[in-house]
């Protein structure tokens, strides 16, 4: 990816799709820095890498009404963990992907007289933060079970994890409408070997986020995807899927 100018970037919070709302999108991540200087250190100060942390910073136009707008999703999120994934093009399958689960910490609202109401927001991390790619679009409905798009991420290594995050934007249909997504895993582009279930989200019957790891144990496939089994009468789901190895 080349520079580019900042026009289309996405923010997903939960069962939120905040990218209407937004106009300011920062990410950060950083390891505390502890001093280890001693004797031996020939006259140079040392250092070790203490805790990790990121956070997520975003700020735009305030809109209320629906659980989908900032207002209502960040009240229902405040002082809440989840799952938020961002990026910075239109998240089509394969674009890049930031995503954490993190702790919404702070809101605030409003301005002077005459400026159009404002939002501001974090969210800080107690996962690490995740360089991945989107797997699953949001502006595709999808209305019968099926698979994503196969992406190449590489053989997970011992001590390293599978992420994957889920964010149901929209549910709609009679007869409890579900989706439940999995993310597996083959050593095939095609899936024609002996596909591998890693991971396994809790079926959703409405809009929210999800967030999932692997144990850390190392793992040869190469190729990883999301599947979704759906039911109900006349479902059709919004949906988000974000992949990556950390």
């Amino acid at each position: 990816m080349s520079s580019f100018v900042l026009l289309d970037a996405r923010l997903f919070a939960g069962g939120a799709d905040l990218t209407g709302d937004s106009n300011k999108i920062e990410i950060s991540a950083e390891v505390e820095e502890k001093d280890h200087t001693n004797y031996y250190s020939g006259g140079y100060k040392e250092v070790l890498g203490g805790l990790a942390s990121a956070e997520l910073a975003a700020e735009g136009q305030w809109r209320a009404g629906d659980s989908g707008m900032v207002d209502d999703a960040s009240w229902a999120q405040f002082a809440a963990v989840g799952a938020w994934s961002a990026g910075p093009d239109d998240c089509a399958v394969g674009d890049l992907a930031y995503f954490m689960k993190a702790l919404r910490c702070d809101y605030k609202l409003g301005d002077a007289v005459g400026e159009v109401a404002p939002w501001t927001g974090t969210a800080k991390s107690t996962w690490p933060l995740v360089r991945g790619v989107f797997a699953h679009p949001p502006g595709t409905a999808r209305s019968s079970t099926g698979d994503g798009t196969a992406q190449e991420l590489g053989a997970i290594a011992a001590g390293k994890r599978l992420y994957a995050s889920l964010h149901v934007l929209s549910v709609a249909g009679s007869g409890s409408p579900s989706i439940t997504v999995e993310i597996e895993s083959d050593s095939q582009q095609d899936f024609g070997a002996s596909p591998e279930t890693l991971l396994s989200f809790t079926a959703a019957t409405a809009r929210g986020g999800q967030i999932l790891r692997t144990d850390g144990t190392a793992h040869t496939d190469t190729w990883y995807r999301p599947t979704w089994t759906i039911t109900g009468s006349g479902p059709s789901f919004l949906f988000v899927v974000a992949l990556g190895i950390r």
